[in-house]
């Protein structure tokens, strides 16, 4: 293995790591035949958002807005994994999108037929993420999904933002180039 460079090695244990998780599935299937493997899948993404926050928060600078600092993470988690993820801002500091253009998951849950999963995992993630920031720092973060790959979007957009539920957002798929 030492002869194969590092990043095409990190490359490959990101596909194991997808396959796993698919093989994890059909396990969950399997030995509990009578368990929705799709509640076992969401739930496994609320249980590593509650992880993920807690490596973001130790990140986590107070003197600056909390929804671009969150965008900004993930961004760098999701490019970290393959992805091609990106974090935008929005009209103001309290606002941040992540945009991500193309994601490996995406063809994976595809060719696995379980596309219908693919976006409720990552907005499951996503909102896990964000509820438990909220929890330890006392916050109001919210998270929306304003586009999806899955359903046939340009990309998939996720807002950020801080304050009210009846905030309206920046327009949305203006892309900065």
């Amino acid at each position: 293995m030492a002869d194969v460079p590092l990043k095409q090695r990190f490359a490959a244990l990101c596909q194991i790591t997808r396959a796993q998780h698919f093989l994890w599935r059909q396990a969950v299937r399997e030995v509990c035949p009578g368990v929705d493997p799709s509640a076992v899948v969401s739930r496994m993404w609320e249980v590593t958002g509650r992880d993920t926050a807690g490596a973001y928060l130790k990140r986590v600078d107070r003197a600056k807005p909390l929804a671009a600092q969150i965008a900004a993470s993930i961004a760098w988690s999701s490019r970290c994994m393959g992805e091609e993820a990106r974090a935008e801002p929005g009209r103001d500091a309290g606002e941040a999108f992540v945009r991500h253009r193309a994601c490996p998951w995406l063809e994976w849950h595809r060719a696995q037929g379980l596309l219908e999963e693919d976006q409720p995992g990552c907005d499951r993630w996503f909102q896990s993420v964000v509820a438990e920031i909220n929890r330890a720092l006392g916050t109001e973060v919210r998270v929306e999904t304003l586009e999806a790959l899955p359903s046939g979007g340009s990309c998939c957009l996720r807002r950020f933002w801080e304050g009210g539920a009846s905030r309206k957002p920046a327009s949305a798929g203006k892309e900065e180039e």
